[in-house]
């Protein structure tokens, strides 16, 4: 009886980590299905155009347009938002693959990130796990090819590819693109997708039929008997969560620049925490002592691999 206790233990164990897994690489990667990306300044500041109405007044307070979709086991999450920041500073911000690990890194899923190759063999590898204190070792690693596909004086388009994720996921892709829309300004679009087959399908519903039971995206979907709105939930709110999530990262990324860089990374990691915790019914999972403490600890981390050869 003992044994058998001892097994059943162990296969549950098992589970759960291999569920851990799956959560945490759907919240950090995007499937490589083509996201609507503009492809050049134009298009997109035509996009930017269409989402006027959007952008001027919505839930949000400020101009962020997000939306979700799904079709055909496709899930995906974009941000169209204006940012504070001249096309200038974004541009050259966010071409490289460690300015993409100083981003990713903000997320409290994400445990490290590394940079290596360049041209077309450039790689960068993610070590995603829980959202809390998680030994390297028991989180997963999802290796993407990184690629500028354009950038010139007005216009930028980065994506970040991988062929392969937990529990039989696969073709993972994020995607950012970036215009001017004056001297000050800059017009961004963020997109985030996963697709998934049988297994990992069932293991992310029994996910949110338990512990993510309570999880909401941004999409108001009805109101309740005292008219209080009734949001998103299931698959889609996780798209929805995590989008945001990763916006306000590169958000809080591209606020620090005017800071002298020993300062930049503490500054990020609080202006993150604060951005999400103006949405706490759909983003507060950890205290700020707890998010910090972790963080630290994954930074401390970050450079010692770094460092070795």
């Amino acid at each position: 009886m003992k044994g058998n206790r001892h097994t059943t233990t162990s296969r549950s164990t098992s589970l759960r980590a291999g569920l851990a897994a799956l959560v945490s690489a759907c919240i950090v990667t995007v499937a490589s299905a083509p996201p609507a990306h503009a492809q050049d300044a134009a298009a997109l500041r035509g996009r930017h155009a269409a989402l006027r109405e959007g952008l001027v007044s919505n839930a949000f307070g400020r101009p962020l347009v997000l939306n979700s979709s799904e079709a055909s086991g496709l899930f995906r999450g974009e941000v169209y938002a204006v940012v504070a920041q001249p096309f200038g500073v974004v541009g050259p911000a966010l071409q490289g693959m460690d300015q993409w690990c100083d981003v990713l890194m903000l997320h409290l899923n994400v445990k490290t990130c590394r940079g290596q190759g360049d041209g077309a063999a450039s790689t960068l590898s993610l070590a995603v796990g829980r959202k809390f204190d998680q030994p390297l070792g028991e989180a997963y690693q999802i290796d993407f090819s990184y690629h500028v596909v354009a950038s010139d004086a007005g216009y930028l388009q980065v994506a970040l590819t991988a062929a392969a994720g937990p529990l039989h996921t696969k073709n993972y892709r994020i995607g950012f693109e970036a215009t001017a829309i004056d001297a000050t300004t800059t017009f961004v679009h963020l997109s985030y997708a996963y697709a998934y087959g049988m297994a990992a399908r069932i293991a992310m519903a029994a996910y949110l039929a338990t512990i993510g039971h309570d999880k909401v995206g941004f999409s108001i979907v009805g109101h309740g008997r005292n008219g209080e709105p009734v949001y998103l939930s299931g698959m889609r709110g996780t798209v929805e969560r995590n989008t945001m999530r990763y916006f306000l990262a590169v958000e809080a990324y591209l606020g620090a620049l005017a800071l002298p860089v020993a300062q930049r990374p503490e500054q990020r990691l609080r202006d993150w925490f604060d951005a999400i915790e103006r949405y706490p019914r759909q983003l507060h999972e950890l205290t700020r002592e707890d998010y910090l403490a972790m963080k630290h600890r994954e930074f401390a981390q970050r450079k010692a691999l770094a460092e070795t050869p």
